[in-house]
C-alpha cells in the first residue's frame, strides 16, 4: 500500500518542493477521507469547505484542511471515536499518525490536529525536502450547523473508489459567501475560490447563507432576519477595503507556478467586476 502513495505523489509531477510537499498533503488528506469511510464516518457527517471543492471538483488550488459538519443537531458528536477507527486504516498506507487531543475551538466546533513524522521517511522525494519535518491535517467539524445545506454523495478514486457524504455546490458557495463575509481578516484563498464559483455559474443556497449569516455572523442580533439586504453590496464593501498584497500572499503557496500568474490582476478594480456578476442576480435575503 505504501507503493500506491509513493505512485501518486509522482503522478503530480512536482516542480517545485512546495509543490512536492502540497501534494503529499494533499494525498494523506485523501487516504484520511478513506479511512473515515471505513470507519463510518459519513453516516453522521458531511464534507466541505475548500479541500472538497480541490478533492471533489477539481479546484485549481492546494487546500490545508479537512472541514465537516454533522448532518444534524450533534453537540455531544464524538470526533475523537473516528479518528482513532481510522488511524488502523491509514497506517496500512505508511502513516504513523498521533491525533492533537487538545480542542483548539468552542464547544459547538470540534477541531483535531493528525500529524505524522513516518511517511515522508518511506518515500522518494523528487526535490529536496526535511525529513524530520511532520506531515501535518488539521480536521475540523460543525456539530451545530446552521440548517438548510443540501447533502449529497460524492465519490474519490484514491486510494480506491469510495462514497462520501458531501455538501453540493450550491451550499458549499453559500459557505464561502459566509467566510468572506463575517471573517475578521481577508483571506485569499476564499476569494480565489469565489471566482471558480463565479466562472461556473454557481447560484448560492440562499437559505442556507442566510441561516449562517444570522447564526454565526455579524448580523446576528443587529439585523431582523426579514429585512433585506443585498449580498453583492456586501461583497463590494469588502472588495474596497482589502489590502489585496496580503490576500495574494496568501494564496500564492497554495497555487502551481503557471497558476499564480493571475495574481497579477488581483486589486479593487478586478473583484469589483468579478462581482458585479453576482450583482446582476436576485441574492437579497
Amino acid at each position: 500500500m505504501k507503493d500506491l502513495v509513493q505512485k501518486r505523489l509522482e503522478s503530480y509531477r512536482p516542480k517545485t518542493s512546495l509543490e512536492e510537499m502540497n501534494a503529499l498533503k494533499e494525498i494523506t488528506q485523501e487516504v484520511a477521507l478513506y479511512s473515515l469511510y471505513k470507519a463510518g464516518f459519513f453516516q453522521e457527517a458531511s464534507f466541505l469547505g475548500g479541500t472538497s471543492l480541490r478533492i471533489i471538483h477539481g479546484l485549481d488550488r492546494f487546500s490545508e484542511d479537512l472541514d465537516f459538519s454533522t448532518k444534524i443537531l450533534s453537540p455531544e458528536f464524538d470526533l475523537d471515536k473516528y479518528l482513532e477507527k481510522s488511524m488502523d486504516f491509514m497506517n496500512a498506507y505508511g502513516y504513523d499518525l498521533t491525533i492533537n487531543t487538545k480542542d483548539l475551538s468552542d464547544k459547538a466546533v470540534k477541531s483535531r490536529f493528525l500529524k505524522d513524522d513516518s511517511i515522508k521517511k518511506v518515500l522518494t522525494f523528487k526535490h529536496k525536502h526535511d525529513i524530520r519535518s511532520k506531515v501535518k491535517v488539521k480536521v475540523e467539524i460543525d456539530t451545530r450547523p446552521p440548517k438548510g445545506a443540501i447533502h449529497e454523495i460524492e465519490y474519490v478514486g484514491f486510494p480506491t473508489d469510495f462514497a462520501i457524504s458531501q455538501y453540493d455546490l450550491s451550499s458549499l458557495m453559500s459557505g464561502k459567501l459566509h467566510a468572506i463575509l463575517c471573517r475578521p481578516y481577508p483571506k485569499g484563498r476564499d476569494w480565489f475560490d469565489l471566482l471558480w464559483y463565479i466562472s461556473r455559474n454557481v447560484i448560492p443556497n440562499i437559505l442556507f447563507l442566510k441561516n449562517a449569516l444570522f447564526q454565526l455572523g455579524p448580523w446576528k442580533g443587529v439585523v431582523d432576519t426579514e429585512e433585506n439586504f443585498s449580498i453583492g453590496e456586501e461583497l463590494r464593501k469588502k472588495i474596497e477595503s482589502i489590502d489585496w498584497s496580503k490576500a495574494v500572499n496568501d494564496v500564492r503557496p497554495f497555487l502551481s507556478s503557471e497558476r499564480s500568474e493571475s495574481l497579477e490582476l488581483w486589486g479593487t478594480d478586478f473583484f469589483l467586476k468579478k462581482v458585479a456578476k453576482l450583482s446582476g442576480q436576485d441574492f437579497e435575503i
